[in-house]
């Protein structure tokens, strides 16, 4: 089993990653506060691997609440319905919430966990790839609104994140695709090593080899860490972990939420921010070809499915949480593994990006 320590304070967690971490119970009971527990996951994953969640916590009083599977549920209609269902139980403060499902699920129960009565303690157990290299650490939860993506949210770190490989053998191959678009961000970022690397070894990581899967996790959990010790509440650096994020958001606020996974959207958003940066003078189209090369490998997207207007993805895209005074702020490339956070872009350009894939 391999460990990634979260060093924040009193903040502080550790990321668990292995096979068969959910047969070891004393894993996850270890981190409980008190003795009620509320599981929260979805239609999907529950059938897979709720049993043996309960089998660690057969001395507990535990309370299951299902969701349906999708994007869509992420939303304060649902966080209210939960936030009802723990009151009527009712849960205390000691209570502990599991997180056990992908990014939806990790995102709107770290909120209610943030939320109830003014903060309970939660333990993250993502079984999606997107999940386990992102959105389950860090600390960022909340859920979406009709405006935009992520809107409404609080910083809450969980008190361990358990890993576990054995629930890729489930994932589907679009999932397992939309969740290498946050691994390959991790190397355009900061780690052009790790970049190589993951051209060179893809289809090892396409084949769910553990070796290469361990790698990968560890790694992009590693590179999360090195920034969100630096900066846990996004005032600076750690807005570098956006490549892609503020065209991807557009890209799914566009089409509802329904039509795209969060990874894909963001790979397309990775290609745009590279066009930008090219018309920036910043990075080459031999950089952009290279990137859409990986990605295609990865079976992600690299250009629109239908046609979005490109005025209403710019419209979308001043409506991102990362705009501070009025400014739009993007994550660009000076070079493939050099992101950077740049305000004030010429809007010609930006326009110029968008009407490229306007398709």
């Amino acid at each position: 089993m391999n460990e990634v320590h979260i060093a924040l304070d009193e903040r502080s967690y550790d990321i668990h990653i292995g096979k068969a971490l959910l047969s070891d119970h004393s894993l996850l009971t270890s981190s409980l506060k008190g003795r009620q527990v509320v599981v929260i996951s979805n239609e999907t994953v529950a059938p897979l691997y709720l049993e043996q969640i309960e089998r660690a916590l057969v001395d507990y009083e535990v309370h299951t609440i299902l969701l349906s599977d999708g994007e869509h549920t992420k939303n304060l209609n649902t966080y209210s319905e939960i936030i009802d269902q723990m009151i009527a139980v009712p849960c205390d403060r000691r209570c502990t919430i599991i997180a056990l499902g992908g990014g939806v699920i990790g995102d709107i129960a770290g909120f209610v966990a943030a939320t109830y009565q003014r903060g309970i303690p939660f333990v993250q157990v993502p079984t999606t790839l997107l999940a386990q290299v992102d959105s389950s650490v860090g600390g960022k939860t909340g859920v979406n609104h009709p405006v935009g993506k992520n809107m409404i949210g609080a910083f809450h770190q969980p008190q361990k994140v358990i890993t576990d490989l054995d629930t890729l053998s489930t994932l589907d191959d679009r999932q397992f695709s939309a969740g290498l678009a946050e691994v390959i961000k991790y190397g355009l970022i900061n780690d052009f090593v790790f970049f190589q690397w993951i051209e060179q070894n893809l289809e090892k990581v396409m084949s769910k080899d553990a070796d290469a899967l361990t790698f990968i996790i560890s790694r992009s959990c590693e590179s999360k860490r090195d920034i969100v010790e630096q900066d846990e509440q996004e005032q600076g650096v750690r807005a570098l972990l956006n490549l892609g994020h503020t065209f991807g958001h557009a890209i799914e606020t566009a089409t509802e939420y329904v039509e795209w996974l969060h990874g894909e959207a963001v790979a397309l958003g990775m290609v745009m921010a590279a066009d930008l940066s090219r018309r920036l003078g910043w990075i080459d189209q031999a950089d952009c070809q290279r990137l859409n090369q990986v990605l295609v490998a990865a079976r992600l997207p690299v250009a629109l499915r239908q046609p979005i207007d490109p005025v209403v993805l710019r419209k979308l895209m001043q409506g991102d949480k990362k705009v501070l005074d009025g400014s739009l702020r993007l994550v660009l490339m000076k070079s493939l593994g050099e992101a950077v956070i740049v305000e004030d872009v010429d809007n010609e350009l930006i326009m110029e990006t968008l009407q490229g894939f306007a398709g």
